[in-house]
């Protein structure tokens, strides 16, 4: 759970001529994450593919360009009944005939549509400005120019212009059209273009058409529509042939990428003239299986060898081999004895030593509930093989910090409905992880809001279950709006939540370091800061100087608001949190004494958990305001605020709710029948902004445990396992 999956390092040697049945067993075991061989052992080279690889690679080009065209959604694709290779050719062929024939005719209508849509764009103004195209152009003596503008800014600016001797405009719902004279001895062109510039005038050029503008729009808009009736009964030709043909295209491309894989997979293995090498990493506990399909599948003509279990260094470098049996010199040059009986070559393997050197790949080994949590873990980066894996503090901690800034059963159960429609909708294995994430999130959300009594803001959960039911004078917990000690009481109780939460972060970076690099590293780099972290809140939370310490701290756990019977640590721990702090600073003087100025750090960072309360009012104080813009309430002596759900204004103004209560506000459901309809638009609103905030409140979340927890030990850069095959969904082995 906190380590990944235990992975061992293996190799298969055999002569060539099994290298197709090897292949095979390995692809259907799915089980091998192939190493590359990187060309380094001299009598080596990469292999090549196996005859027919660009046939397959080519027919699988195809099939996917056929998907493309067709819009083939896999996910909700009917598996074929049946597959059969044999038949791929023919039906293929077939089937791109047919799709690239309604491709082509969808092409050609697309084309005149653009064409249709830019003529128009083009006649939209003309038909405007309703003079025959025929008048617009053709004239020696005079030029027409036609555009967008202001007449009389195009008129002052032709009667202005010493090169026109004369101009005559036209216009129509702001298309202007000017027929200019030229002055003797000046170009029509420029007579008519010059006095134009500097004013606002947008040209159009005009069509090498005849007759009606108007009328052949109305052509144009007519063919548009008959345009878009034949695309529209495309694409249904399309659609149905892709309901037709979809299940034996995801088939095909399912068998097409498997006959690639095997026969690409030789680019991937040492070989010679004679023999391979294969290099991968499988899971520890797979060793037998995989060893046994190989033995059944070409008996002794294959050397299967565990080569070595190794832990590896933050960087990647090997720190400490694990001897596994058999792994000698000996045992390896009796591995490329057997598989290079045709030749004299030999696999140059040092017993028990990675060959071609490269990491392990990582399997998150988490239970079933805290798998999705591992997306958000691989948001930030794949966790190191030596790395502790945090997925399962993240499922203890990040819903809990959601739930207690949310609180509330009715928002609870939209992030619940949120979540689930997330995992049954999207087809995304990662978005439908986050799914599930959210409904754990909004599970601990209803927890709080059955631990606070509220329902969508309202307190009426409190007074059925724990009062009237339970007999319990209030909920169990308070947000503090209406009272000040839970308001104070969340704030220390963030900062003790931070301070554990750091802890388990730096507890993690000491046990990496520790099985790593040994004890001692392990204590400067990683114990002085659980020694300062541990020293500063000792101290803080201990009497030892009580009088220059804020009465919160105290106060807290001994009654208010929680009755633990906790006053604070006695000074004799205090003083033992000072001596700790001292043994922090020492160590980071004697190891990494660049981090010295970042002692505040356990301090600093514990703080910044008192975002969890902030978050917690502001979403309380919001839903306080819609509802008691709606209801209206009243506050009674203790200052704790009342809706009036089932009360009129008159009974606090009557004295009823008691002699110091005071109205807050009268509530628009009070009112007449408008401010009753205003007051449910304002309370729907309120309460989807406060539904909003919990992406506010989820960022805070995620944001504690990316910078404050990961920050502490967690650098990611793994490589996720990988192994060599492919589940099959639509076809069978063949």
């Amino acid at each position: 759970m906190l380590r990944p999956e235990r992975m061992s390092k293996v190799s298969v040697t055999g002569s060539k001529s099994v290298m197709d049945e090897v292949i095979e067993t390995l692809h259907e075991l799915h089980a091998l994450h192939l190493t590359d061989y990187d060309g380094s052992w001299g009598s080596f080279d990469n292999g090549s593919p196996q005859e027919g690889a660009d046939t397959f690679s080519e027919r699988l080009v195809t099939v996917r360009g056929l998907e493309s065209t067709l819009g083939v959604d896999r996910d909700e694709v009917t598996p074929p009944s049946s597959f059969d290779p044999e038949e791929l050719d023919e039906r293929l062929a077939a089937v791109r005939a047919d799709v690239n024939e309604l491709d082509d005719r969808r092409q050609g209508l697309r084309q005149e549509r653009r064409e249709v849509e830019d003529r128009i764009a083009a006649m939209e103004p003309l038909a405007r400005l309703d003079i025959d195209l025929d008048l617009l152009r053709g004239y020696d003596a005079i030029e027409v120019v036609v555009g967008e503008g202001d007449e009389e800014s195009i008129t002052a600016a032709y009667d202005a212009a010493d090169e026109v001797r004369a101009v005559e405009t036209f216009t129509g719902d702001g298309v202007v059209a000017a027929a200019v004279a030229p002055a003797e001895g000046v170009d029509a062109e420029d007579a008519a273009t010059d006095p134009l510039v500097g004013i606002e005038f947008s040209r159009i050029e005009v069509p090498d058409e005849s007759g009606s503008p108007a009328d052949i729009l109305d052509d144009l808009r007519h063919r548009a529509t008959q345009l878009e009736g034949e695309l529209e009964t495309l694409e249904a030709e399309l659609e149905d042939l892709e309901l037709e043909v979809a299940g034996f295209l995801v088939a095909a491309e399912e068998y097409l990428s498997i006959q690639v894989q095997k026969r690409e997979a030789p680019l991937r293995f040492a070989t010679t003239d004679n023999s391979f090498v294969a290099e991968g990493w499988i899971p520890a506990t797979e060793l037998d299986t995989v060893e046994s399909a190989l033995r059944e599948a070409v008996g002794d003509r294959v050397e299967f060898e565990e080569l070595e279990r190794a832990e590896y260094d933050r960087h990647g470098d090997v720190a400490r081999h694990e001897e596994v049996d058999g792994a000698d010199e000996e045992s390896a040059a009796g591995a490329a004895g057997a598989g290079a009986t045709e030749g004299s070559e030999e696999v140059a393997a040092d017993g028990g030593v990675v060959t071609v050197p490269d990491d392990p790949p990582v399997i998150q080994d988490n239970p079933g509930p805290v798998g999705p949590f591992e997306t958000l873990v691989r948001a930030v980066n794949v966790p190191k093989y030596s790395e502790l894996d945090p997925t399962i503090v993240l499922f203890l901690t990040f819903p809990l910090f959601f739930g207690f800034m949310i609180g509330d059963v009715g928002y609870g159960l939209v992030y619940v409905l949120l979540g689930y429609l997330t995992m049954r909708k999207f087809d995304s294995d990662a978005i439908r992880q986050l799914g599930v994430v959210v409904v754990w999130a909004g599970a601990l959300t209803i927890t709080f809001g059955i631990l606070y009594g509220e329902i969508f803001g309202l307190h009426v959960l409190g007074e059925v279950l724990w009062h009237d039911l339970i007999g319990m004078d209030h909920p169990p917990l308070r947000k503090g709006l209406s009272y000040t000690a839970w308001a104070r009481g969340w704030l220390v109780v963030a900062v003790v939540v931070g301070w554990i939460h750091l802890t388990v972060g730096w507890t993690f970076d000491f046990v990496d370091k520790y099985d790593i690099h040994g004890f001692r590293e392990a204590l400067l780099e990683s114990g002085s800061w659980l020694s300062l972290s541990t020293g500063i809140w000792l101290w803080v939370f201990s009497t030892h100087l009580e009088s220059s310490k804020p009465e919160l701290l105290y106060v807290t756990f001994d009654g208010e608001p929680f009755a633990l019977g906790f006053g604070g640590f006695p000074p004799i721990v205090g003083q033992l949190g000072l001596g700790l702090i001292v043994a922090g600073i020492a160590l980071l003087l004697i190891g990494p004494a660049y981090e010295l100025p970042e002692a505040p750090q356990p301090f600093v960072h514990a703080l910044s958990y008192t975002r969890l309360t902030a978050v917690l009012l502001s979403k309380a104080g919001m839903a306080l305001v819609a509802n008691m813009l709606f209801f209206g309430a009243y506050q009674d002596e203790d200052e704790v605020y009342h809706y009036l759900i089932d009360h009129s204004p008159e009974y606090v103004e009557s004295g009823h709710a008691g002699a110091g209560a005071e109205l807050v506000f009268g509530g628009l459901m009070h009112g007449g029948i408008v401010s009753q309809i205003a007051g449910v638009v304002i309370l729907v609103i309120g309460h989807v902004v406060v539904l909003a905030i919990g992406v506010s409140a989820a960022i805070q979340a995620i944001r504690l445990e990316y910078v404050e927890f990961f920050g502490k030990f967690y650098e990611g850069g793994g490589k996720r396992f990988d192994p060599f095959g492919q589940e099959r969904q639509y076809t069978t082995e063949k």
